[in-house]
């Protein structure tokens, strides 16, 4: 073979070798951006998914703790202590929500407490040993 044909075709090889490694190069550049949205991707559904399985918690547990206090509260008799506690002890929460959220939208960023209230006089009514029979 001659010196020339040998030189063209080793510059044919060199050529391909370099297109080749240019592709490579372009295909790696490529797949490193899209890996890169990807795992954005990927972080942005296991924040969703940690968002909603946290939500589904919450709202088991305050689900179970309110219908479960309810349930018991209508199972018992009307003067019941433990009825009347739980009555009584909803309302002072609902009043205490009330009072933090009227005396922060004026004390700004003050930390408001609750002002105590007096529990509810309740008169009971005991039968006589002759109405008792």
């Amino acid at each position: 073979m001659s010196d020339t044909a040998l030189a063209t075709s080793e510059r044919n090889t060199f050529s391909s070798l370099g297109d080749a490694l240019e592709t490579a190069a372009e295909y790696v550049s490529a797949a490193g951006a899209t890996a890169g949205a990807s795992v954005k991707s990927a972080a942005a559904k296991t924040g969703e998914v940690a968002g909603v399985g946290a939500y589904k918690t919450a709202y088991g547990l305050s689900f179970g703790l309110v219908f479960g206090a309810v349930f018991l509260k209508e199972l018992l008799p009307a003067g019941n202590a433990l009825r009347r506690g739980f009555e009584d002890g909803a309302d002072a929460a609902f009043d205490a929500v009330e009072a933090r959220k009227s005396s922060d939208e004026t004390l700004g960023d003050e930390i408001a407490v609750a002002p105590k209230r007096k529990a509810p006089v309740r008169k009971t009514v005991k039968a006589t040993a002759s109405e008792a029979n």
